[in-house]
């Protein structure tokens, strides 16, 4: 059996790091990772296996980046919140397996607040876009180039942000939505549903995004009864929730939709 050393001398052999970049011996670096040339890995710092570091990405203490995923040129992950409230206290930032994050994103870690800032699994963060402190990106989310989240923004899975949108802090974005590029975000967007325009609108369902992922016709159909009472109708959000209750068959999504809005604290974009 090969000693202790020689096995850590074979794992480093399975590391490919550019001679010019900067790693930190208190980081931990798993097998089969590429840093790139001039990027910097600080102290606390965990990179699973798989996952490449392209040229000149910063890595800041407290950073957890998963297995396989791809982090490209300029981007800074885990830099200090831009709170004024930020005490320089320890906080995290995780990035779950699979994400590819491209040019010049900035992600901050958490303030005490929450602790941590989180990005789901195989997630797709275009270049330019910004993820503040607190966030929670949920699995398979899609941020197009130049969104721009505020603090403590939540974002479900499988949702998609078009390109330009800056959304407001403590906003909620709901599981299968689609937001149209270059819209504000200002309240919370309900499961399931499109919005765009000036100001922001509910336009419908999320169908095309909906028939890619599999819902049947059935849940499609379902879903346009629901959309219609909560906003095509002369009932106001509390009306709408209880005639839903009565009249549409409660199925998991129908459920989901209810309770997003009852925990709503900024209200939902109508």
């Amino acid at each position: 059996m090969p000693k202790k050393a020689e096995l850590e001398i074979e794992k480093e052999k399975n590391k490919k790091i550019h001679p010019t970049a900067l790693i930190s011996k208190k980081a931990e670096i798993a097998e089969n990772v590429e840093i790139g040339p001039y990027s910097i890995v600080n102290e606390d710092v965990l990179i699973d296996s798989g996952t490449k570091i392209h040229s000149h990405v910063l890595v800041e203490p407290g950073t957890h980046i998963g297995r396989n995923c791809q982090i490209f040129q300029g981007a800074v992950l885990g830099g200090e919140p831009q709170d004024l409230k930020f005490e320089g206290e320890k906080t995290n930032l995780k990035i779950g397996d699979n994400t590819i994050i491209r040019e010049y994103v900035t992600i901050s870690r958490g303030t005490k607040y929450r602790g941590e800032t989180t990005v789901g699994k195989n997630c797709l963060l275009m270049a330019y876009t910004h993820v503040a402190h607190d966030c929670i990106v949920g699995d398979n989310v899609i941020l197009a180039n130049a969104v721009n989240l505020a603090g403590h923004v939540e974002i479900q899975d499988f949702a998609i942000i078009g390109g330009v949108v800056p959304v407001h802090q403590f906003v909620r974005i709901g599981a299968h939505s689609i937001i149209g590029g270059g819209f504000r975000v200002p309240m919370d967007i309900c499961p399931y549903m499109l919005a765009a325009g000036y100001p922001l609108k509910i336009y419908g369902i999320n169908k095309i995004g909906l028939q890619r992922r599999g819902f049947s016709t059935q849940t499609l159909e379902i879903l346009g009864k629901v959309y219609r009472i909560l906003f095509r109708s002369k009932w106001n959000t509390r009306q709408a929730l209880e005639k839903i209750k009565a009249e549409i068959e409660m199925i998991p999504e129908v459920n989901n939709i209810i309770d997003f809005i009852v925990k709503s604290e900024r209200g939902i974009v109508k």
